[in-house]
């Protein structure tokens, strides 16, 4: 396998999001626009600290964000100009292509938490130790990855002109009812119990966890619960591919 493919596919769909301002500034600033809001702007919790708490839950908030929108708006826009078609009658497999566009979005994941680990450091009286940084941003990325593969599945399957309304029908209430904007003990019973059936509760939980502020007596099951999604929505983004490979071979 040469690996030089993929880090230049890596590398050029990197620069090529960067260079895409609605997309970096949206992804980049979302996230912390809400974090800055309800983290340091609202009046602070007697129970715990919200600005360490929400810089778990905008964490997960961002990498979700960034994976189906980078990935997901991205590749049904792609589709529709037939640039699929193009890398398809090159010599680059399929693999490298979205090999290349997951791993430049899992970068763009990286710069969201850094950018809000920053935010909470310097403003928010954030205090975690070097490892407890690292731990976080690891698990969030890593966390990702169902999103990425979810992303996949819906860049094959959404139209590129109602992509960004089909995502954010996706994105927001899979946000809000995961406890990602409000802490989860604020949000109706009913909520409560539907949000563990999102993989970005569970997404949520590892974050916090990390931090000391959710100590779950079964931790693993919220990792066996984001390796169920990841194998679901990648078993997902391979029908949605072969059906496209299908319907472009009957054209």
């Amino acid at each position: 396998m040469n690996t030089n493919v993929y880090w230049k596919e890596t590398k050029y769909e990197f620069l090529k999001l960067i260079r895409i301002r609605r997309y970096a500034l949206s992804v980049l600033g979302m996230p912390l626009m809400f974090y800055c809001f309800f983290a340091l702007g609202m009046p602070a919790s007697q129970s715990f600290h919200l600005p360490t708490y929400l810089l778990a839950t905008y964490g997960a908030f961002g990498v979700m964000s960034a994976c189906l929108f980078g990935i997901g708006a991205n590749l049904a826009h792609e589709r529709s100009l037939g640039w699929l078609e193009m890398k398809r009658v090159s010599p680059m497999s399929p693999a490298t292509y979205l090999v290349g566009k997951i791993a430049a979005n899992l970068v763009f994941c990286v710069a969201v938490e850094l950018l809000l680990l920053a935010t909470g450091l310097l403003f928010g009286h954030v205090r975690l130790t070097a490892w407890e940084a690292i731990r976080i941003i690891s698990v969030l990325v890593v966390g990702a990855i169902p999103f990425a593969a979810l992303g996949v599945a819906l860049g094959y399957l959404i139209r590129a002109s109602s992509a960004p309304a089909t995502l954010n029908m996706i994105n927001l209430p899979m946000a809000f009812c995961s406890g990602l904007w409000v802490p989860m003990m604020f949000l109706p019973p009913f909520l409560q119990k539907v949000a563990q059936f999102l993989p970005s509760y569970h997404l949520s939980k590892l974050a916090l966890d990390v931090i000391g502020l959710d100590n779950a007596p079964a931790l693993g099951l919220h990792w066996e619960a984001l390796l169920a999604f990841t194998l679901i929505f990648v078993g997902l983004a391979f029908w949605a591919f072969n059906r496209q490979e299908a319907a472009t071979e009957a054209h």
